[in-house]
């Protein structure tokens, strides 16, 4: 690779990185957002961290990996429940009573969630890199501030303005509808048209924020009559 070849591929990285950022910024936030603001940016970083490792680890064989059944399905349930869990602890303040093991929770939550979202980054990545390993670590380690620094800004978003949690949430169930219909098992099983996935898509979220306004009225209410 000459020189002007490698300066291109690195910018190609950088703005694949800026562009893939949100997606992943945001179920970070989302994810985090049950934990006192000292520890976010720890549970942040950590999570982001070990994923990048991880990502590394499966850049060779991510487009093998893409196509094993289940893998999308389970992170895209993993995707949903983060939404729907945020959602119905809405009404408690980001830092009341954290238990001892939220945290490394949080952490996790962000590693499985961010490792199945960004498959097709790495393969982004990995193309723009033209298999240079050292473009691939660069490119991947970059990621880690782009998408910390955006969830710490869309953590700070969500305490100031509530609407932001739904409206975050509306995001990542459908980033999670979209990788469950399109793991390889449910394409196979399902046949999935591009209207019944957007479809599919509108009546999850409907679903999502309707079962969690609920059960947080049923939590009141309990709460209530003790």
């Amino acid at each position: 690779m000459s020189d002007t070849q490698f300066l291109i591929s690195g910018a190609t990285i950088v703005l694949i990185d800026l562009l893939l950022a949100g997606d992943n910024a945001l179920v970070i936030a989302m994810a985090v957002r049950d934990l006192p603001p000292s520890q976010r940016r720890i549970g942040s970083i950590a999570g982001a961290g070990l994923a990048v490792i991880l990502r590394i680890l499966l850049t060779v064989a991510a487009a093998a990996f893409l196509q094993v059944s289940f893998v999308k399905l389970a992170g895209g349930l993993l995707i949903l429940w983060i939404a729907f869990k945020v959602l119905i602890d809405i009404d408690d303040p980001p830092d009341a009573a954290p238990s001892a093991g939220s945290l490394w929770k949080a952490v996790w939550y962000v590693v499985l969630a961010d490792i199945t979202m960004s498959l097709d980054n790495i393969l982004a990545i990995a193309g723009a890199a033209n298999g240079h390993t050292g473009l691939i670590v660069f490119g991947l380690a970059l990621s880690i501030p782009f998408v910390v620094f955006s969830s710490g800004l869309l953590s700070k978003l969500m305490d100031r303005y509530p609407v932001a949690i739904y409206i975050g949430a509306a995001i990542l169930v459908r980033v999670g509808v979209e990788m469950t219909l399109t793991d390889p098992f449910v394409e196979r099983t399902l046949h999935p048209t591009t209207l019944a996935r957007y479809l599919t898509e509108a009546a999850a979220i409907v679903v999502v924020i309707a079962a969690s306004r609920w059960l947080c009225k049923r939590r009141g209410h309990a709460h209530a009559h003790r």
